[in-house]
C-alpha cells in the first residue's frame, strides 16, 4: 500500500481549513484515511502558533513506515526540522511566457523604429501636390 502525509480540505468555500492526514495515496483528497497527524489554517498570519499544529511523532512513525509526504507538507515538515531541506530548482520559472515574448518583441521594435528614422539622413522634403496631379482621396 503507497502511503501519502498530505492536506485533506476542509473548511466552507473561500475559508480554507486542512488536516495533515496519513493516508493510501488511492484515497481521494477528502476522503479515506488512516490517522490525522495536524492541522493546518492558511487564514491565519504567518508568524501565528496556530497556522500549523502536527504530531510530529506521528509523522515520524510514517516516514518510518514509508510513507511519502507531498511537497507542501514536507516543505512544513522542512521547516519544523524534521526533513533536511532539498533543493529545488524551477529554471523555467524567470522565463516570460509565448504572449510575453511577443509582446516584448513589438515593444522593441516600436522603440527602434523612432530611431532608426533620426538616425537615417532626410532625403529630399516632400513636394506639394502640383495642380495637373490626380488629387489622392
Amino acid at each position: 500500500m503507497a502511503m501519502k502525509i498530505r492536506l485533506a480540505r476542509g473548511g466552507s468555500k473561500k475559508r480554507p481549513f486542512y488536516s495533515i492526514v496519513a493516508s493510501d495515496s488511492r484515497m481521494p483528497r477528502d476522503g479515506r484515511f488512516l490517522e490525522k497527524l495536524g492541522t493546518y489554517n492558511p487564514l491565519l498570519a504567518k508568524d501565528d502558533e496556530n497556522r500549523i499544529k502536527m504530531d510530529l511523532e506521528r509523522i515520524k512513525h510514517w516516514l518510518g513506515q514509508g510513507a511519502q509526504p507531498t511537497d507542501r507538507v514536507s516543505r512544513m515538515l522542512e521547516a519544523a526540522g524534521v526533513l533536511e531541506k532539498k533543493l529545488r530548482s524551477n529554471p523555467k520559472a524567470a522565463v516570460p511566457g509565448k504572449m510575453m515574448t511577443e509582446r516584448v518583441a513589438k515593444k522593441a521594435a516600436r522603440a527602434a523604429a523612432p530611431v532608426a528614422s533620426a538616425a537615417a539622413p532626410e532625403e529630399e522634403p516632400k513636394k506639394a501636390a502640383s495642380a495637373d496631379a490626380p488629387a489622392e482621396e
